[in-house]
């Protein structure tokens, strides 16, 4: 009888807590097993699969509901608050699969689910990195092994949420439309500076989140974090971002935009969070950090549910009315704030490696002092809403976005010519070496024009009167810091198609200066401006071709169309 109890009380700790020396985290195949276990003892979880990794496993979703309803639209219904928590889009930063597996059964086991706040854990989102497990994070504190950061593409799945080039962020959308959370939680570990903290956190940037939101995020949600964190022994500080070399220099807000899951969700008016275990404290510390956190930002919304659901539902109705958008952002150095630090003294001393200077920390010399905080943001970019967006059925994997994002879209009746404000790319810059997989844009400079555009019977029609409008014109406006533009959607149209034969384009482009003053006109005033354009014979056929009715119009034009007016268009 005595073996069969002890049997039983091991069969539901978790390969961390069974490891001797609590330096594992528990592998994929350890984790689907021991999730449903645990399954088959408790009706109040249940576990949902969506899609499939780019490795070909299914993307489990570990639900847990005091009310044993897992029905994403009856638990609306019933006004609960969804909390929504990712573990392993790095799975070399485990700490949140372990803890999330420990805290999923103590609130089983312990009878202690939220009344009012419906649990949604993804056990492992980068499975793929997950299953290639090894010791690539050679800075880390433990785990003995652990995932790779890439996935089986070798993307990294936080810069994926626009783009979405992995299957992986199709799964997590189709979660966010079902189960709609107010509340997100990402869990990672940090790196860089050395410092006495166990746990930072990123919280959505104030100066870029709905202002109702920022307000209880800045005044509630993260203050009660900060105070019950340094109460159960785990006080927080921002994550450390330094200005310069070491956190003496002040640190800087990280900007999630919205490549990043809490930049995409924050696009969604979901109040999101990271956690940011310090990597250079020991594995089982960070992961009960993590579990203390977690836990307490269970029982913060399930006490504020009520004010959760009110805020959430005053951002959507304050964005579906909001006519400017932020497009980009920059840090304002000349103000910021102070906070008390707790780090340790850094230094320089001769490399044993190189013989030169290199930075150290020296945990013999801790301190504490007010360091600067530079938390603020200013926009650099803005565009105001047109009445809607026109997007061409062509551009399918845009429309097929938009549609996992649950944007409703309509579609023309039948081809139809119509005036609205078009976009010329007048320049933009790209790297020479490819980020996650696209030679990202940026610094983009669009010329508008008003014109007659004819668009056919099935384009898509976007109007902006939706909860969803920030990632409609986060996404569509070109100049924004992850468009769909800046991430290549629409390189095809920055291309010639046609061009001109010199010789024979001579006799044609004589003629249309004799017939047409205003553009001999043009051409001398350019070639007056600009010696080079003066000089060569090849440049001023270009200068006619271009500015002649000849040249296609649809270079460098932006494929999106602005409805500027309530223009009724015929729709389905």
């Amino acid at each position: 009888m005595i073996c069969f109890i002890f049997f039983q009380a091991n069969a539901q700790l978790t390969p961390f807590e069974l490891s001797q020396d609590k330096n594992y985290t528990a592998a994929y195949a350890e984790i689907i097993a021991y999730y449903q276990k645990l399954s088959k003892r408790y009706p109040q979880m249940k576990i949902i699969s969506y899609g499939t990794s780019d490795v070909g496993k299914p993307l489990s979703l570990i639900v847990l509901s005091k009310d044993k309803i897992f029905d994403p639209a009856l638990i609306k219904k019933q006004n609960k608050r969804v909390l929504l928590i990712n573990n392993g889009i790095h799975p070399g930063e485990p700490e949140g699969i372990d803890a999330s597996m420990m805290l999923v059964r103590d609130l089983l086991k312990k009878n202690k689910l939220p009344n009012d706040v419906v649990l949604c854990f993804i056990a492992v989102y980068n499975i793929d990195g997950c299953l290639n497990r090894g010791v690539s994070r050679i800075n880390q504190n433990g785990p003995r092994a652990y995932g790779f950061r890439g996935n089986y593409k070798n993307l990294d799945l936080n810069r994926d949420f626009i783009k979405a080039d992995s299957k992986n962020a199709l799964a997590f959308m189709q979660i966010i439309v079902a189960w709609q959370p107010e509340v997100f939680l990402d869990n990672h570990t940090s790196d860089g500076a050395d410092y006495q903290y166990v746990m930072t956190l990123i919280e959505t940037q104030k100066d870029k989140q709905n202002p109702t939101l920022a307000e209880y995020t800045a005044k509630t949600l993260s203050p009660e974090l900060y105070r019950r964190m340094a109460k159960s022994g785990y006080e927080m500080t921002p994550y450390v971002e330094e200005m310069k070399a070491s956190p003496d220099s002040g640190i800087v807000s990280f900007l999630e935009t919205p490549r990043f899951a809490t930049g995409y969700t924050s696009q969604h008016n979901i109040i999101s969070y990271i956690t940011e275990t310090h990597m250079l404290k020991p594995f089982d510390t960070r992961v009960h950090a993590t579990y203390d956190f977690m836990q307490h930002l269970i029982n913060i919304c399930q006490r504020d549910a009520r004010v959760i659901g009110e805020v959430k539902h005053k951002a959507d109705e304050q964005v579906k009315r909001q006519t400017k958008f932020a497009l980009n952002w920059q840090l304002d150095k000349q103000n910021y704030d102070t906070l008390t630090f707790k780090g340790y003294s850094a230094g320089y001393k001769p490399s044993e490696v190189s013989g030169l200077p290199r930075l150290y920390y020296d945990r013999k010399k801790p301190y504490t002092k007010t360091i600067k905080y530079y938390d603020n943001y200013t926009a650099t970019a803005f565009a105001d809403k047109p009445v809607a967006y026109l997007i061409p059925q062509a551009w399918q994997k845009v429309t097929e976005l938009f549609r996992l994002n649950n944007i409703a879209m309509h579609r023309l009746k039948h081809d139809t010519t119509i005036e609205l404000q078009m976009y010329y790319i007048s320049d933009y810059k790209t790297p020479s070496h490819p980020y996650e997989g696209h030679y990202l844009h940026s610094d983009v400079k669009i010329n508008p024009a008003v014109m007659k555009v004819k668009f056919y019977a099935g384009d898509y029609v976007l109007y902006t009167n939706q909860p969803l409008n920030r990632y409609i014109v986060e996404t569509l406006e070109p100049q924004g810091v992850d468009s769909f533009f800046a991430w290549n959607f629409f390189d095809s149209v920055l291309g010639e198609k046609e061009y001109f034969s010199d010789y024979v384009f001579e006799d044609d482009a004589a003629e249309l200066l004799k017939k047409d003053p205003q553009l001999r006109k043009k051409l001398d005033d350019e070639k007056a401006k600009n010696p080079q354009l003066a000089g060569s014979a090849a440049a001023q056929l270009n200068f006619v071709y271009r500015n002649s009715p000849y040249f296609e119009k649809t270079y460098l034009r932006y494929p999106v169309g602005r409805l500027l007016t309530n223009t009724k268009l015929d729709i389905q």
